[in-house]
């Protein structure tokens, strides 16, 4: 499901600083935060210094999603927004990375001008809300709830709270 984080957020973004102005918000503590939460799973991760509107990743995911190799995106984006600081609000981006993951570039360019998934976001958004989400990521089973990035631990517990029984895949 995606989740709607800082919509307001402009199409060139805006800064960590003014996103968070006026709030106490140590800057460097929550860096350094993810920065270890990354580092424990093997996970890429860089400081960044703007948050972008993910509205058009959002729609382009949920398009992938519906393609051949299409979840490869979803990689690609983290990469490109976590680890490279791109603007992933922003369209030439954004059929730039579907090109890169060997999605059609124009059918990608396609969805994002004709906003063909929309309905679909909007739907995940009202669910979202719905359920209470405040925050990325948010594991939900059988009624209960974590948010944010958390040790295995705490989703193993999660998973046995719900008595969720494991896949097989």
């Amino acid at each position: 499901m995606h989740f709607p984080l800082h919509p307001e957020t402009p199409a060139e973004g805006v800064t960590l600083e003014k996103l968070f102005s006026g709030r106490d918000v140590d800057m460097d503590g929550m860096h350094n935060r993810m920065q270890g939460l990354m580092d424990e799973e093997g996970l890429p991760y860089n400081r960044r210094s703007h948050t972008y509107n993910s509205r058009l990743a959002q729609e382009l995911g949920a398009w992938a999603d519906t393609q051949e190799g299409g979840n490869d995106i979803h990689e690609a984006l983290f990469k490109a927004y976590f680890v490279d600081g791109r603007n992933i609000g922003d369209r030439d981006i954004l059929v730039e990375i579907a090109g890169a993951v060997g999605l059609d570039a124009a059918a990608a360019l396609g969805v994002l001008e004709s906003r063909s998934f929309k309905d679909r976001i909007d739907a995940d958004w009202s669910k979202s809300r719905q359920y209470g989400i405040t925050g990325v990521p948010t594991y939900v089973a059988a009624g209960q709830g974590v948010v944010g990035a958390q040790p295995y631990e705490v989703l193993a517990q999660l998973m046995d709270s719900a008595e969720a029984e494991p896949r097989g895949d």
